[in-house]
């Protein structure tokens, strides 16, 4: 079929799936988009295989997209709730009961496919390391005390984070290191790309406002928001944390400490919320300050500080008035 077509003739992309499947198309593919001036959509879930493989990537000759779960503005009758104890990918959310859909495609994807990938014959490790990688997901990552409780060396657990991020299963954020007057940590935290596998590798109860799990689940939506965002926007700002050695933190710092964002679950933020946020700005020029939190209202403290509703931050986000 190809050959009878040109890129004239040619109403609709061809596209292929799981592309890394199959690296030796990549070659084909080439030929024809140079020869033929076809167009094509390839799609996959992990770039490893294509870089292991020296494959053609098309430098040059391809954009490259990022499929994120589903976003705040997708969604019409967006509930928090429900997206903190399903995640957003469509058929998790969707579901009225999603435990078994997560506890499938947990199952089936990420120790069957990812474990494939590990190229690793310790299954049992790997299979451990994802259960602590979950329960230390949105935290600094400490690759010496991951490695102790799967058994496995640092450099090993370095590697399979390496497989999760290169399968898109998760991402690290690194830590804002541009230091002035206090020392900082360096270390990067990691989050898993949706909420659904820390909802079954953790093995963790329902989520309700008020309990701790709530908090962490809060910040990984927001985590996962804007990430999207900036995929999304073509703006491609990038986003860190930053944290002292004596333990003040903000949760997100958007490009070059532009905006300082942190998150808590609180119905009505008080002033030690804010501690993070007012250490930052001690330390570097920040064009906006926000406290995202349950807040019924917006308001504003006397030193500029925006505490906003989690719906009014994501409104904002999304028509671009936060960036």
């Amino acid at each position: 079929m190809a050959a009878e077509l040109d890129g004239t003739s040619q109403r609709d992309p061809v596209i292929i799936d799981e592309i890394q499947k199959l690296p030796v198309l990549l070659d084909e593919i080439h030929w024809l988009m140079e020869n033929k001036k076809l167009r094509f959509i390839l799609c996959g879930s992990s770039a490893r295989k294509l870089r292991r493989g020296h494959a053609n990537l098309l430098g040059g000759r391809a954009v490259r997209y990022e499929l994120h779960p589903l976003v705040f503005p997708e969604i019409s009758d967006f509930s928090l709730i429900k997206a903190l104890n399903a995640g957003l990918i469509p058929r998790h959310y969707d579901n009225p009961q999603p435990q078994r859909l997560i506890q499938s495609y947990v199952g089936d994807y990420l120790k069957e496919e990812i474990v494939a990938e590990a190229l690793t014959r310790n299954i049992p490790a790997f299979s451990r390391f994802l259960e602590v990688a979950a329960l230390s997901n949105s935290e600094i990552v400490n690759y010496t005390n991951i490695a102790r409780e799967c058994g496995v060396s640092s450099p090993t657990v370095k590697e399979y984070f390496q497989i999760l991020e290169d399968t898109l299963i998760g991402s690290h954020l690194p830590a804002f290191q541009k230091r002035k007057k206090r020392r900082l940590v360096t270390s990067p935290k990691f989050y898993f790309f949706d909420l659904s596998p820390v909802i079954h590798l953790t093995r963790r109860e329902k989520v309700q406002p008020g309990s701790e799990l709530f908090g962490r689940a809060l910040e990984h939506y927001v985590f996962m928001e804007i990430a999207a965002h900036a995929s999304y926007s073509d703006l491609y700002y990038p986003v860190s944390y930053w944290r002292t050695t004596s333990g003040f933190e903000v949760d997100f710092v958007l490009g070059d400490h532009e905006i300082a964002i942190e998150v808590k679950a609180s119905e009505l933020a008080n002033e030690s919320h804010l501690k993070g946020l007012r250490r930052f700005r001690e330390e570097y020029r920040v064009r906006r300050s926000l406290l995202v939190s349950l807040d019924p209202t917006p308001r504003k403290t006397q030193d500029w500080i925006d505490i906003l509703p989690w719906k009014t931050f994501l409104e904002e986000l999304w028509s671009g008035r936060i960036l």
